[in-house]
């Protein structure tokens, strides 16, 4: 009998959007890590650059990192690399514009919650600074997943070889790029005192690349 199927067989993946998965530096972790720490001690500060009442996280607290602060210690830079190879890597196109929009970090600690949501502008992202050590057990012994603090990036619906979601465990230095419009969410965690600390930011870039 002939074997049709043989190693000539390719699984593609044509449709949905690509996100993509970069390693932080050190020295820019610790870098955004001080500047936290620093908004943290001037409470002016953090009345100034609070910015929960513009985000959908149920969160002790969130604030905007400063537009001079992010030229500064190069954060602007790695966004803009990172995106710009991207979407080379997407469509081997090569953006010309790259202008981010805002840039904030997120503080979680055990029971907050970030609902299913989605961002402004034409590209995201987000990355962590601080991860507890553990973030608790599942209430059923059972259960084989546990989704405590995770990321969970959401994409169409469920069908026939096709997954919807898209799950991140929290890993300091790790740092998603993905598309506005790609809803998401993050879970709670428990049994922990310690902070989940994340950035993300908001872009734009070239809008006839975006219109493709």
């Amino acid at each position: 009998m002939t074997n049709f199927i043989n190693d000539e067989l390719e699984v593609l993946r044509p449709f949905g959007p690509t996100i993509a998965k970069v390693k932080m530096p050190q020295d820019l972790i610790d870098k955004l890590n001080e500047y936290t720490e620093s908004v943290l001690s001037d409470q002016n500060k953090q009345d100034e650059l609070n910015y929960g009442n513009k985000l959908a996280g149920n969160v002790k607290q969130e604030f905007i990192i400063e537009k001079d602060i992010m030229e500064k210690i190069g954060w602007g830079k790695f966004l803009a690399e990172g995106v710009k190879e991207w979407v080379f890597k997407t469509n081997k196109r090569k953006i010309t514009k790259f202008n981010i929009i805002n840039s904030w970090i997120v503080r979680q600690f055990q029971n907050e919650y970030n609902p299913s949501h989605w961002h402004g502008g034409h590209v995201s992202g987000v990355g962590y600074l601080k991860v507890p050590k553990t973030l608790g057990e599942t209430s059923q012994n059972n259960k084989t997943v546990n989704n405590n603090g995770k990321l969970e990036m959401i994409h169409g619906s469920k069908a026939f070889l096709c997954k919807p979601t898209f799950r991140v465990t929290p890993k300091v230095g790790d740092f998603y790029f993905f598309p506005h419009y790609l809803m998401h969410a993050v879970y709670p965690f428990s049994k922990s005192e310690d902070e989940r600390r994340s950035v993300s930011f908001n872009a734009n870039v070239d809008q006839s690349l975006f219109n493709e």
